[in-house]
């Protein structure tokens, strides 16, 4: 029964009660009727002040015992999260944090942040599922995580989120004109000297100059032909074939010596112009030497050796030495042209051109080894 009924009736009961006691009052006593009709009406003015506030405790009483209606939790407490969360912290190879960074995510959810300034980042109010973490960054590589799987309010760290280096290729443009460029190797090669004397045109100090022309090639070949010093030691060779009586046909006195310096200048013009400049035109190939200047000694002096058989391609590649080798024994081919009869054939093309080969392998050894630092003016 309601609780604000069963209250009604126990003041209604308590009236009667009354009533009937103030009723056998007044059979005994006539004098309390006036008292009798005062506590009715007392009792009556108190009931109806009660009531109205009975009902409304009753009320609420009774409010506070029903259940709460459906959905009304949404209006009067934050419902119990759910979701998931990622963090992680982006460093380069070196440990360094990366700020700025940009991670996505990808699968169940799909989301992009940058990396703080202390190069983390935070993934929150994810629904479970799986993910991936792909990190990039500027001037550096990408990095991907693998599947990261996330179940209901679950955080997760990301491990090792390292950004290697972007591999990249650099592009170096050297400004200028080809030609001019080569022309500029031609200056250098000039003022190359020992002991500010000797030329030592053909040394090369810088491994990664600009190969030259066949205008340079030329060039470069006429003025060591044209170089003082080249002159003299013609001479020079032609008084020890003199003093040895080499090549005997020649003869003796001034006429023979004049023979003789003229052979000897014939054979250094023909295969300096032959081994530095057609061949190398015809072929291809720079006719300098790249000095190595690195490694244990026995590896510079075969470096120096094989680079009579093995040179130095205008596009940067190794080739075989086409052009010394040919020119060496086309030299020797054309000596029989001016050589005394009697020394004439196979046998002095072959030997003039063995001799010129191992002469420039010598020469190489002596550049590799000798006349840096000798030289004025090369090139570190």
């Amino acid at each position: 029964m309601p609780l604000h009924r069963q209250s009604r009736e126990s003041h209604w009961s308590s009236l009667f009660a009354f009533a009937r006691s103030m009723d056998a009052l007044r059979r005994f006593d006539s004098g309390f009727r006036w008292l009798i009709w005062l506590g009715v009406a007392s009792m009556l003015s108190g009931m109806a002040a009660s009531l109205p506030a009975q009902q409304a405790d009753s009320t609420v009483a009774s409010n506070r015992e029903l259940p709460d209606a459906p959905g009304s939790e949404g209006t009067t407490a934050n419902p119990v999260s759910k979701s998931s969360a990622l963090a992680g912290t982006v460093v380069d190879s070196n440990g360094t944090v990366v700020a700025g960074a940009r991670v996505a995510l990808s699968g169940t959810a799909e989301r992009a942040i940058v990396s703080g300034d202390n190069g983390e980042f935070f993934f929150s109010k994810l629904p479970p599922g799986s993910f991936r973490v792909t990190v990039t960054g500027a001037g550096m590589g990408t990095f991907v995580s693998p599947e990261i799987r996330l179940a209901a309010e679950q955080t997760r760290l990301v491990p090792d989120v390292v950004l290697p280096v972007a591999a990249s290729m650099t592009e170096i443009r050297v400004s200028g004109d080809r030609n001019e460029l080569a022309e500029e190797q031609v200056h250098i090669a000039v003022e190359q000297r020992v002991l500010g004397i000797l030329p030592n045109f053909y040394s090369s100090y810088d491994w990664h100059a600009p190969p030259l022309g066949p205008k340079q090639k030329f060039e470069l070949a006429f003025r060591a032909v044209t170089d003082p010093t080249t002159f003299l030691g013609s001479a020079t060779v032609a008084g020890f074939e003199q003093a040895t009586n080499s090549f005997p046909g020649y003869g003796l006195g001034a006429q023979g010596y004049a023979k003789r310096y003229g052979a000897a200048y014939a054979d250094d013009f023909i295969g300096r112009m032959m081994g530095s400049a057609v061949f190398p035109s015809l072929f291809h190939q720079d006719p300098r030497y790249f000095y190595k200047g690195t490694g244990s000694i026995p590896s510079r002096a075969l470096y120096a050796v094989r680079s009579a058989l093995i040179c130095r391609g205008d596009n940067g590649g190794w080739q075989p030495n086409y052009s010394h080798v040919l020119g060496s024994f086309t030299t020797g081919g054309i000596s029989n042209l001016y050589y005394p009869a009697g020394s004439r054939g196979v046998s002095l093309t072959l030997l003039n051109g063995l001799i010129e080969t191992a002469g420039n392998a010598g020469n190489n050894l002596v550049r590799e080894f000798v006349l840096k630092r000798l030289t004025a003016r090369a090139a570190e």
